[in-house]
This record gives C-alpha cells, structure tokens and sequence, in this order.
C-alpha cells in the first residue's frame, strides 16, 4: 500500500507540474511558480508520511525521491521570489516598439526598481523610483490582464499629453523623440467617423494624465496599440523597468 501511494503520488506531482508549465502558456508565470511550490510542499509532507512507513529496502527510493522534491521545491521558491520581486526575462511578441526592440528579442526587465509587488495585488511597496518619462516599462495589459504588453512611458501623473499631426507634446512642448519611427505617410483627423485603429493615432487631446496613471506609447507610432486607444494605463499594472536586451548577442545592449 505504501509502495503504491508513493508512486502514485510521484506520478501525479510529475503530470500536474509538466501541465501547468507546458499547458497553460497564458496563466502567469508568478502563479504557476506558486502553485508548483505548493504542490512540491504537499509532497515532501507525504513523503514524510511514507518514510516512516516504507520497509527498510524500499527506504532509500523514497529518500532520494524526498531529497530531489525538497531540492525543487526551493529552486521553485527562490525562482518564484527572483522574478516576482527582483529581475524577470521578457520575450518582445510584437513590432510595436520597433526599431528599438525587435520581435523575438530577449530582455531582462528589473522589478524592484519601481517597489517590490504585493502578490495578487496591485500595490507595490520600497519603491526606488516612479516611472520616469522615456523610460520603457513592462505592464499588464489592461484588457487583457493575462497578457504583458511593453511600451515607453510617455506621460507621468499630472502631464498633459496632446498628439498634434503625429508630433507629441507634453505640457505645451513638442518632444524630440528620436527613437520613434512612423512607416504610414498618412495623417488622419481625430473623428468619430474614422476606424477606431486611426481615430487617435495621429491627433489627440489634450488630456491629462490621472493621478497614479501613466501614459504610454509603443515607438512604432504607426502599428502600436496603446494609452492613445485605451487610455492611461494604471500604475499598479506596472510590473517593471527594462534593463538590457541579452538575446540575440549581436544586439546585446542597454536599453535606453
């Protein structure tokens, strides 16, 4: 019997994680760590259980067995406050920050830098800095919660941002934005009567940014879905400040 509650128990926990981490591609990666380290816990309590229980030959299986569950229960542990708190790895999916970051290009996003997160909250607590102007920032996607989108903090509480013609100004000043690039000639009026994808792009506001809101926008100005369509987006979905670009190594850089 304890033979095989052990092997049972050791299947499962193997099924369950490989499902979570392979099978769930858009549950975050925080949550999954969470939910892995619980279920390594629950094994290395039944594993216990079964060692006092196991006969002296079928002992050292299970001790190793315990030994490997508490080895990846704390590389789960540590990996799960590393990139929840500390620094995290990002794919770019989209061209919208194009040319400054490419699809399929691999990035070190630092997540202290803007506090360290309470966990399923949106409150963020020993914060170094707020957001700055310029800055790229990674974020969930108001939407769309379960997705990160990317973008460059354009606007900061109490900015009043107007887009005139495609030129953008922050309180009254036109910005030298030499890292934005624009790939359609046309310029489209702000109307009610033009597609929702080019009623903001090209003119907007002015509006002001909210308190504890941001501004942002992709620098691919023309293909980028962002704060001139769905509004500022709310700090608490802030998850951190881009470092450095790691992958591919001929574009391995500071990313400014």
């Amino acid at each position: 019997m304890v033979s095989i509650l052990y092997y049972l128990s050791t299947g499962i926990t193997i099924v369950v994680i490989l499902f979570i981490f392979f099978k769930l591609p858009e549950m975050q990666t925080e949550l999954k760590m969470l939910i892995v380290a619980g279920i390594l816990g629950v094994e290395t309590l039944l594993l216990r259980w079964i060692t006092k229980r196991a006969k002296e030959k079928f002992l050292n299986k299970v001790n190793m067995t315990k030994e490997w569950v508490n080895t990846g229960l704390v590389a789960v542990v540590l990996a799960w406050v590393i990139m929840s708190f500390i620094i995290q790895a990002f794919k770019i999916p989209s061209g919208s920050m194009m040319d400054t970051l490419k699809i399929g290009d691999h990035i070190f996003v630092a997540k202290f830098i803007y506090g360290v997160h309470i966990p399923f909250s949106k409150k963020y607590i020993f914060p170094l800095q707020e957001p700055k102007r310029k800055e790229i920032v990674v974020f969930q996607f108001p939407l769309d919660p379960k997705k990160d989108f990317i973008k460059r903090c354009i606007g900061v509480p109490g900015d009043t941002i107007e887009i005139k013609d495609k030129k953008v100004y922050v309180n009254g000043e036109l910005q030298e934005e030499e890292y934005a690039i624009y790939t359609d000639e046309k310029v489209y009026p702000n109307s009610r009567q033009m597609p929702l994808m080019y009623r903001n792009r090209d003119n907007l506001g002015p509006l002001v940014v909210p308190e504890d809101f941001y501004f942002v926008m992709g620098d691919n100005r023309d293909h980028s879905y962002d704060s001139r369509f769905w509004g500022p987006l709310e700090r608490g979905r802030i998850k951190g400040k881009t470092l450095f670009l790691y992958w591919p190594p001929k574009r391995v850089r500071v990313i400014r």
